[in-house]
């Protein structure tokens, strides 16, 4: 299989010297969080701050959170839902427009409200994004093709939200987590030659990562990762981080972000 390509060590330790030791450069958003439940997003924001010299992070949390969270520079509230989730697709809209990257690292909640905010955020802009951990279920069941058409959109999901998404796509291939390694790289191999959207997933102990049909397989313990340090949310924002710093390079700096 021409298509699959199995890497046990970081063939691309050059795209660090991308990142710069100290000029700052590059602006990510942080979108996620909702009343009840928002420390990842406030745990990623600090993880970023931390590791990577960027020169702006703006971490979007809901508004009825103004009041009970300290006043600092780089949080932003957005209006919410009753339940205390994002409401407007604008806000999020002009969010990912305004900087480099947005990464979307959910705690949104499950509401028709919110889904559709966020679908509508998508769908009207073509600036990078990284979707991931349940954020993912709110557009899991959207059955457009216009999502998936997105050419800057990367969705970091499980096998079984994935199953979801190429099910309500009407995708003609069946993705099943039952199915061995080799079965389900195949099917990312054909769905990005279809999609343009780009792949992240974990099967078999194996991380799959995948775009224009390319598919790069790195096992899990080579990367110093463990299947709940996997999605907890500081890889998808070291991926982030690194296609910010390597634009146009998704796979490349994907697999960088899994070694450091």
């Amino acid at each position: 299989m021409d298509f699959l390509e199995k890497i046990n060590e970081n063939p691309f330790k050059d795209l660090y010297w991308n990142v710069p030791d100290e000029q700052k450069k590059g602006e990510l958003a942080i979108i996620g969080g909702n009343e009840k439940n928002f420390r990842t997003s406030i745990k990623v924001s600090e993880f970023v701050t931390a590791n990577f010299p960027l020169k702006e992070i703006r971490t979007a949390l809901p508004d009825r959170l103004r009041n009970k969270l300290p006043s600092l520079p780089n949080f932003v509230f957005f209006k919410t839902t009753e339940v205390g989730t994002f409401s407007d697709p604008d806000e999020i809209k002009n969010l990912i427009e305004s900087v480099d990257f947005s990464l979307i690292i959910g705690d949104l909640s499950k509401n028709s409200v919110t889904s559709k905010a966020l679908l509508d955020a998508l769908q009207n802009s073509e600036e990078p994004v990284l979707i991931t951990r349940d954020a993912v279920d709110l557009i899991a069941e959207i059955k457009k093709e216009s999502l998936m058409m997105r050419t800057e959109l990367i969705i970091m999901a499980s096998v079984v939200q994935w199953q979801k998404i190429l099910h309500n796509l009407y995708y003609p291939k069946i993705l099943q987590p039952s199915q061995s390694l080799i079965q389900v790289a195949e099917s990312f191999h054909k769905f990005t030659l279809s999609y343009p959207v780009q792949v992240v997933t974990l099967h078999e102990g194996q991380i799959i990562i995948a775009k224009n049909g390319r598919v790069v397989v790195v096992a899990l313990e080579k990367s110093g990762y463990a299947p709940l340090t996997f999605w907890n949310g500081e890889l998808a924002a070291k991926i982030a981080a690194m296609n910010i710093f390597n634009p146009n390079q998704f796979i490349e700096a994907t697999v960088a972000a899994l070694f450091r």
